[in-house]
């Protein structure tokens, strides 16, 4: 085996630099024991890359825990974390361990059950159509040519977030510009501008705090039918829930919400463009984009992982583990995993079952599954419908992260249906 010390599993740079790290994954995945990686600059860790040990581990909340963080930070990023005070204050509830995550997952849950997400499709519906008319409009000839990573895997999610959350739209260039700064905090091209990094990230918590605090006085004070303020005047047992909670309650939708639907969709268009019998067959079927939409978080996996902290000395899979041990669960790994998937690095929209682990599971799955999947269906359905061919125009550039991963640009050619 490669000697493999977890350096390209782990780095943003190397993200950046050579791509997800799909080799060192399927090398992983063929040993039988757990691998310990010690990279340099880094926390020495064991990856989990296959499929059943992930949703073992993940089941076991009390055993494995995720409240002493979960990413696995550089030494730098640790110096600028523990330097800011603001930013390392607000609690997010993927942060948490049971019971208290549970008693703070309940605040948004009517929000985001099958039932709520579907209050928000009008909001998705038109979302979707704006952005694709814009497609049609600007192409000359029948023939556009777009940077669609930006101008529309961004926008879509952007825009949505921002409406149900009851955010002016007047405020949205200034949230996008905060989320690309969090999760593309290690990207010259889209990191908080200053020679200094810890003042650039203290700026950045700064202005994080501004604006949400703002909207949560307002929602507090006034309260309407929103997400805004289903947040904003939250209880956890009986209690207003703190200040610090109800940030990291924004953050969390906001960001994470926005960042890994964008990534899906860049990665997705982009697979379709590479794979152009896949957009045939979409054209053909639109009743498969159910279909394509799990396919395409399977094939993106934009939450490419999650630490976990091992709580007490115990076995794993014949392996001991010691309390303190850091586990990295690699869904990018799960979701190419042999053992569960046939042909597993091949891109087929109609690929049933599908049992990824795109949106995590058990404690911790994605509490926001139901929207970013009715956003997906419905940027899909307006593309298959009114877009005839898709070509790739230039090189997509990856994002320099390894924790929420995609392409930060998606040069793309496309051709308006005549029947449109």
């Amino acid at each position: 085996m490669t000697d493999i010390n977890g350096f390209d599993l782990i780095s943003p740079q190397a993200y950046g630099e050579r791509g997800i790290p799909h080799d060192q994954w399927s090398e992983l995945r063929r040993l039988d024991r757990l691998h310990f990686c010690e990279p340099p600059g880094f926390d020495s860790f064991y990856p989990v890359v296959r499929h059943a040990h992930i949703c073992e581990i993940s089941k076991q909340p009390d055993l494995f825990l995720n409240r002493f963080g979960i990413v696995l930070e550089s030494t730098e990023q640790k110096i600028i974390l523990e330097s800011n005070q603001g930013v390392a204050a607000m609690r997010v509830i993927i942060g948490m361990d049971p019971p208290e995550h549970r008693e703070f997952r309940k605040v948004a849950v009517p929000a985001f059950t099958p039932r709520g997400a579907k209050r928000f499709e009008p909001v998705v519906r038109d979302s979707a159509r704006n952005l694709v008319d814009e497609l049609v409009e600007k192409a000359s000839g029948g023939d556009g040519e777009c940077e669609f990573a930006t101008e529309v895997a961004a926008a879509h999610p952007l825009r949505v977030l921002s409406t149900i959350l009851g955010v002016p739209r007047e405020l949205e260039p200034q949230i996008l510009r905060l989320t690309n700064e969090l999760f593309g905090a290690d990207d010259q091209d889209l990191q908080r501008e200053g020679d200094d990094r810890l003042k650039a990230v203290e700026e950045l918590g700064k202005e994080f705090f501004q604006l949400f605090s703002g909207i949560i006085q307002d929602r507090r004070a006034n309260p309407r039918e929103d997400l805004a303020s289903l947040l904003a005047n939250g209880q956890v047992n009986g209690e207003p829930m703190g200040l610090m909670e109800t940030l990291g309650y924004y953050l969390i939708t906001f960001s994470a919400g926005h960042d890994t639907t964008k990534n899906a969709l860049a990665g997705g268009i982009c697979a379709l463009a590479r794979n152009p019998g896949e957009f045939e067959k979409l054209k053909r079927n639109p009743e498969l984009v159910p279909d394509a939409v799990e396919e395409i978080v399977r094939w993106t996996s934009p939450v490419n992982y999650m630490k976990r902290v091992v709580a007490e000395d115990l076995e794993f899979q014949g392996q001991k583990l010691r309390k303190g041990d850091n586990l990295v669960l690699f869904y990018g790994s799960a979701n190419r995993d042999e053992a569960i998937f046939e042909d597993p690095f091949s891109f087929r929209i109609d690929r049933k079952p599908n049992p990824h682990l795109g949106f995590g599971i058990g404690e911790h799955f994605c509490l926001g599954s139901h929207l970013a999947r009715a956003s997906q269906r419905a940027l899909l359905h307006e593309l298959v419908s009114r877009i005839d061919s898709l070509e790739l125009v230039g090189e997509p550039e990856q994002i320099k992260s390894s924790f929420v991963v995609g392409l930060k640009k998606l040069p793309l050619r496309y051709r308006v249906r005549r029947t449109a």
